[in-house]
């Protein structure tokens, strides 16, 4: 991930792409202060997953400032923002329609045996680990707590 992040930081400078350049130097700059948050702890440096993790992450707040932007009727900088995720979607895996999050959801409820809301952790996790950066997993959880309760 890193690599191919850093290649496509030279590409977007050969290509005065400015919005790719500030917003791939974003996402590097988030996974560097992970890494300096991780070596404090111990921990080894971010892999891939935790990248996903932070992709997604920095999705989420795009969203958000661009709803806040436009309810604040700043369109200008709300595009920025919808500008600023497509470029970091572009680094993410391809996202599950909702019908395969759905089964996904369904598949490991069964295979975990989770009866019951006490048992949303562990599906939750399973999701997680088996889909980062697939699906929105706030969604899931819905998903999977409606299952759970019936």
């Amino acid at each position: 991930m890193r690599d191919m992040l850093t290649a496509a930081l030279k590409d977007a400078v050969k290509a005065k792409d400015t919005r790719r350049v500030s917003t791939i130097r974003l996402i590097l700059a988030a996974i560097k202060d992970r890494d300096i948050a991780n070596r404090g702890t111990g921990k080894d440096p971010v892999s891939d997953e935790e990248i996903l993790q932070i992709l997604s992450k920095m999705i989420k707040q795009r969203e958000e400032s661009a709803r806040i932007y436009e309810e604040a009727a700043r369109v200008e900088l709300a595009e920025q923002e919808r500008e600023e995720m497509d470029v970091i979607r572009s680094f993410l895996p391809a996202q599950l329609s909702d019908e395969a999050v759905q089964t996904a959801c369904r598949r490991v409820v069964e295979e975990t045996g989770a009866q019951g809301l006490r048992d949303m952790g562990k599906c939750m996790n399973t999701l997680k680990t088996r889909f980062s950066g697939q699906m929105d997993f706030s969604k899931a959880s819905g998903m999977v707590k409606d299952m759970l309760k019936h």
